[in-house]
């Protein structure tokens, strides 16, 4: 792959250096409890796997999220050159179903049974079907290691110079 990432084994909660670079990436304080997950060659947080609670009761869907900036522009370029069409008729309607509810599935086992409040819906980015962002679908795809719609985005990043 070129593109510059490392899968990183997080087992504890981000330093308050990590909570703050992650905080300027994405131009506000996280709401959510989060771990960092991949990082680039200098060490620099690119995907993080948010907790499925935010903080006051709302749901979180996206269970990881492209935090990369340098990498989050070049997918939003992708995206804005009619990229969520291309993937959802480049990968198989069937296979991306099943991405959807394995990643509902993760996301759901960590919310306690005697949880009473709104529960995140849907799968990738929150949706139940299709592609609905290129940039989460890439994040599943480089923290958890299958997600077709990254690996595609992955092929037209390289293959259009993106990366």
């Amino acid at each position: 792959m070129g593109i510059d990432v490392a899968k990183v084994s997080s087992i504890k909660s981000p330093s308050s250096v990590e909570k703050e670079k992650v905080a300027e990436l994405l131009g506000r304080r996280p709401e959510v409890d989060f771990e960092i997950v991949v990082v680039d060659s200098r060490g620099e947080p690119v995907v993080i796997r948010n907790g499925p609670i935010m903080e006051g009761g709302r749901p979180m869907p996206t269970r990881y999220w492209l935090v990369g900036k340098e990498l989050s522009r070049r997918v939003a370029r992708l995206e804005g050159d009619g990229g969520v069409r291309a993937a959802e008729k480049a990968v198989d309607a069937n296979e991306l179903a099943a991405v959807h509810e394995r990643y509902a599935i993760e996301r759901d086992s960590l919310i306690s049974s005697e949880y009473v409040g709104p529960r995140p819906t849907g799968g990738v980015g929150g949706t139940r079907q299709g592609v609905k962002c290129l940039h989460t679908h890439l994040a599943h795809y480089l923290a958890a290691g299958y997600d077709p719609v990254g690996e595609w985005v992955v092929e037209q990043l390289e293959a259009n110079d993106l990366a």
